[in-house]
C-alpha cells in the first residue's frame, strides 16, 4: 500500500534469473583480480631481503586461499541472489551476494535507460542495463543479461516510461 492507501509496487523477489554466463564472466574477473594480486606479491617475494621471505610468503599463502575461496564461492552465490523483473508497473531488482538489496523503480520514475558492456562482457555475450530515476539512491543496474534480453528490455523499459504520464520525478 503506499501512504495515500491505493495499491502500488510492492518490494517482492523479482522473478527472472541472469543469464548463466554472468557466472563465467564474475568467475574470470575475479580470478584475473586474484591473479594479479598474486603476481605482484611475487614479485615482492622475489625483491625481498632473506629475513623476510616467510612473511611474503604467509601473505602469498593467504592470498591464494582467499583469492581460491573467493573465485569459487561468489560467483554462484551472486547468480542465486540476483534476480529482476520488468513488471507494468516497475522495475524489479535484487543484487548482492554479502549484503542483499531490492529496489522497485516505478516505470513513472523512469528518467533515462542505458545498456554498457565491456570488452570482457562482451566476450561473455553479457549487457548491463542501467536505469536513471528520480530517486536519491542512485540508478537502477542490471548486470549480467544476455545481449538481446538486455536490448529487448531497454527498448521495452523505454516505450513504458514514455507512454507513462507525468515528469518523471
Amino acid at each position: 500500500m503506499t501512504a495515500a492507501g491505493t495499491a502500488g509496487p510492492v518490494l517482492r523477489r523479482p522473478e527472472h534469473r541472469l543469464d548463466r554466463r554472468a557466472v563465467g564472466y564474475w568467475t574470470t574477473r575475479a580470478a584475473c583480480g586474484w591473479l594479479l594480486l598474486a603476481a605482484a606479491q611475487t614479485v615482492w617475494l622475489l625483491w625481498a631481503s632473506d629475513g623476510r621471505r616467510g612473511l611474503h610468503l604467509a601473505a602469498l599463502a593467504v592470498t591464494a586461499v582467499a583469492g581460491a575461496a573467493h573465485t569459487l564461492v561468489m560467483p554462484s552465490w551472486r547468480y542465486r541472489v540476483h534476480r529482476w523483473e520488468a513488471a507494468p508497473e516497475a522495475l524489479y531488482t535484487q543484487t548482492g551476494w554479502l549484503v542483499e538489496e531490492r529496489r522497485i523503480a516505478p516505470v513513472s520514475r523512469i528518467q533515462t535507460v542505458d545498456t554498457a558492456r565491456g570488452p570482457l562482457e562482451q566476450l561473455f555475450g553479457l549487457t548491463n542495463v542501467t536505469v536513471t530515476t528520480a530517486s536519491a539512491a542512485g540508478p537502477v543496474v542490471i548486470q549480467g543479461l544476455g545481449h538481446t534480453t538486455a536490448m529487448e528490455l531497454a527498448a521495452a523499459l523505454t516505450r513504458r516510461a514514455q507512454s507513462t504520464k507525468g515528469d518523471a520525478t
